[in-house]
């Protein structure tokens, strides 16, 4: 038999499938989320101390009067997640602080972290992940800190706070949006723009310092006129402002009570795990990849 007869009688096989597309993650939803009606009918305000001065009024006597109050804080743009994004949202805002000059989208996130695998549905539970990400969609270095957040990374993170650089954390989110410990249940992500710190009097010359003009016992850090005072003994309390992907508004937390949940993420949520739609958990779960860690960005 010729090859040419071989051609023509030879049954004609279909061509091999394609490859599975990668999943996308899905923004749609039947019911729309409370907090993205709520956030539809509101605006975020914009300044680095506009609303952290009005959130520190709101809640004036919880200070100590007998310390003085330094407080550092960067803007951030808000912005409301749609779906289980938080850690991509958070790394957006993150980036319009870090490198407002690359105008970097969320479109470009999601499909940075899609085509890399680091995600399937938005979510992100893999810290190191996260600061690979971080690297390649914000051209600069991502510092991931582990091993707990207490001692030294506790240093590095106010540190970096107050040389106006934005710090990512996950931490399980209660219904507030404050940490919580749910041992990973609630697993979300944070950026962290500013820092507030209660020292001795007299631990922070005035002369790095500007009065607020109108809270009398605040003061704002000159920029760039005097080094971290984390080192000196005279710090006794810690609170950061942070912004998350359910609401356009900052939040004031103790550094402590971030730290506690961070530490706690243990466990995916059984509801979500089986909800019938495919996630990326690294290989030691909720805890290897998110338990104890942070990112300096």
């Amino acid at each position: 038999m010729s090859a040419d007869s071989f051609d023509l009688c030879s049954p004609i096989f279909p061509p091999p499938p394609p490859p599975p597309a990668l999943e996308t993650p899905s923004h749609s939803s039947s019911k729309k989320k409370l907090y993205l009606s709520i956030a539809s009918s509101r605006s975020a305000v914009e300044g680095d101390y506009t609303e952290p001065r009005s959130l520190l009024s709101q809640r004036e006597n919880s200070f100590r009067k007998d310390l003085q109050w330094v407080l550092v804080n960067t803007y951030v743009p808000s912005l409301i997640q749609d779906g289980p994004q938080c850690g991509l949202v958070a790394l957006w805002m993150a980036a319009q602080l870090r490198q407002p000059h690359l105008n970097v989208d969320m479109e470009r996130i999601v499909q940075t972290a899609v085509t890399r695998g680091y995600t399937a549905q938005g979510e992100m539970f893999s810290a190191e992940n996260m600061a690979r990400l971080v690297e390649e969609v914000c051209d600069c270095k991502a510092q991931l800190l582990s091993g707990g957040l207490s001692g030294n990374n506790t240093t590095a993170i106010i540190t970096h706070l107050w040389e106006k650089q934005p710090v990512l954390i996950p931490y399980d989110e209660d219904f507030n949006h404050e940490p919580c410990r749910r041992g990973g249940y609630r697993a979300h992500w944070a950026v962290v723009s500013g820092v507030l710190l209660g020292l001795e009097k007299g631990s922070l010359s005035e002369e790095h310092t500007l009065p607020d003009p109108t809270l009398p016992w605040l003061s704002a850090a000159v920029d760039g006129s005097c080094a971290c005072p984390i080192h000196c003994s005279g710090v006794k309390e810690t609170y950061v402002l942070a912004k998350q992907g359910k609401s356009l508004r900052y939040q004031l937390w103790t550094l402590d009570s971030i730290i506690e949940s961070n530490k706690q993420l243990r466990t995916m949520d059984p509801q979500r795990a089986n909800d019938g739609s495919r996630y990326v958990v690294p290989e030691g779960g909720v805890e290897a990849g998110l338990a104890g860690q942070a990112l300096l960005v």
